[in-house]
């Protein structure tokens, strides 16, 4: 399918996401100012509308443009950020046909860390509102904004896309709400910043649970609880405090145990009781742990064994999703057809109403008959009808006729010669 867009107007897609970039590498792309982003944006040149969407797995921005040159947003970003060196490899660009599809794949939720979340569908509503309230869109874009966020919708009602857990993050955060009665009262220590531990401070953060967030990096600690959530801790005071935390999350690409025996083994006779979930690979729990009193050890594998469940169980409303995103993609193309026959129709009508108007002043002179007379307006309601008579049911079928065929253009140009109509 070749979609329609506009003959003036050019859709782009420039994104940086969880799927190439980690938190410390995202927060660099955002925009700390929105409304200077978009002033800049939008008087530069070529932009004739713009949606920036920011969260804290992506950066996003889509534009209605004259002319594509990719390299020139790159620049004006760069500008934006004030960051000169902000390199680009890690970006993802779509442009048209393709930028449309990813716009429907984020709404249904099919481009997020969970799979199906109903997080993102409010986002892009609320940053899409933000711009037409705000004058940054015209008439291009929401076209476009209105249908994807209806298909989301559409997806969510008549799927179970976003029903169950099927991150391996979540899924953790789910077990350890199950083993302690009193989750929300518990010391929680979330040890990495990378895409699984967003995953895991998402689901605490929705849970209301206070958590302490450890990197080997403290600037990166302090980035991610802020794109993210939590509170960040030193990493050598987090592994010197064991003995003050219940529940531990372990996410991280460490080659060593970051928790060992010793350590825990000591904490334990302090105070018995302890969660601890290992999400890395390779492992960064000690094994061993698992033998301890009073311990619960659980690894990647054991919860990947349930997420993979739910996943089988998911296959099939991923498909239907997916289903729905191809209606979705024919019904935005059927709607772009009928918008660019949309002139030719309204030219029509006007040059036989030109016509109508012409005829009809020279029958009103022949008969004596002037503007304001009865007798006049019944002649110029019955020529009105008789336009609407002959035109209404042809240029109806053309509507039809462009929007559901490929050969659009020809159907275009043959109606186009039959009224000997120049387009301007």
């Amino acid at each position: 399918m070749n979609l329609v867009i506009t003959d003036e107007l050019k859709l782009l897609n420039v994104r940086i996401t969880h799927k190439k970039a980690p938190i410390h590498v995202l927060e660099k792309f955002t925009f700390k100012d929105i409304a200077k982003a978009y002033r800049t944006f939008l008087t530069s040149g070529d932009i004739r509308e713009c949606v920036i969407l920011q969260t804290c797995n992506r950066v996003e921005i889509f534009l209605a443009l004259d002319k594509m040159d990719v390299e020139k947003i790159f620049e004006i970003w760069r500008k934006i950020t004030e960051n000169r060196d902000l390199s680009f490899e890690l970006a993802e660009i779509d442009q048209d046909k393709g930028a449309i599809n990813h716009l429907l794949r984020l709404t249904s939720g099919l481009e997020s860390l969970v799979v199906g979340e109903d997080q993102i569908l409010g986002q892009v509503k609320r940053a899409f509102e933000y711009s037409r309230q705000n004058c940054y869109v015209d008439s291009f874009i929401p076209i476009i904004f209105d249908h994807a966020i209806k298909v989301g919708s559409r997806i969510r009602t008549n799927t179970g896309l976003n029903k169950g857990s099927l991150s391996i993050g979540s899924m953790a955060v789910n077990l350890a709400e199950e083993y302690f009665d009193d989750f929300q009262s518990k010391k929680v220590l979330l040890i990495g910043t990378g895409e699984g531990a967003t995953l895991v401070a998402k689901s605490l953060k929705k849970r209301q649970v206070n958590f302490d967030v450890a990197s080997r990096t403290f600037e990166r600690a302090k980035s991610f609880c802020i794109a993210v959530g939590g509170s960040p801790v030193m990493f050598e005071d987090a592994i010197r405090n064991l003995e003050n935390t219940d529940i531990i999350f372990v996410s991280t690409t460490a080659p060593y145990y970051l928790i060992t025996y010793d350590r825990i083994f000591n904490r334990n006779k302090k105070n018995a009781g302890m969660m601890i979930f290992d999400l890395s690979n390779p492992r960064t729990v000690d094994d061993k742990i698992a033998t301890i009193s009073g311990i619960k050890l659980v690894n990647i594998d054991q919860i990947a064994e349930i997420v993979d469940r739910n996943l089988k169980r998911r296959h099939e409303e991923i498909r239907m999703a997916e289903k729905m995103i191809q209606g979705g993609m024919q019904s935005m193309d059927l709607l772009f057809r009928k918008i660019k026959a949309e002139p030719f129709v309204v030219s029509i009508f006007k040059i036989v109403d030109e016509v109508r108007n012409r005829e009809l002043s020279k029958a009103a002179r022949k008969l004596g008959i002037k503007k304001g007379m009865k007798e006049f307006e019944i002649m110029e309601q019955f020529s009105y009808a008789i336009v609407e008579g002959i035109l209404s049911t042809p240029m109806n079928n053309f509507r039809k006729e462009i929007g559901n065929t490929e050969k659009n253009e020809d159907v275009l140009n043959i109606v186009s010669r039959i009224f000997n109509y120049e387009p301007q």
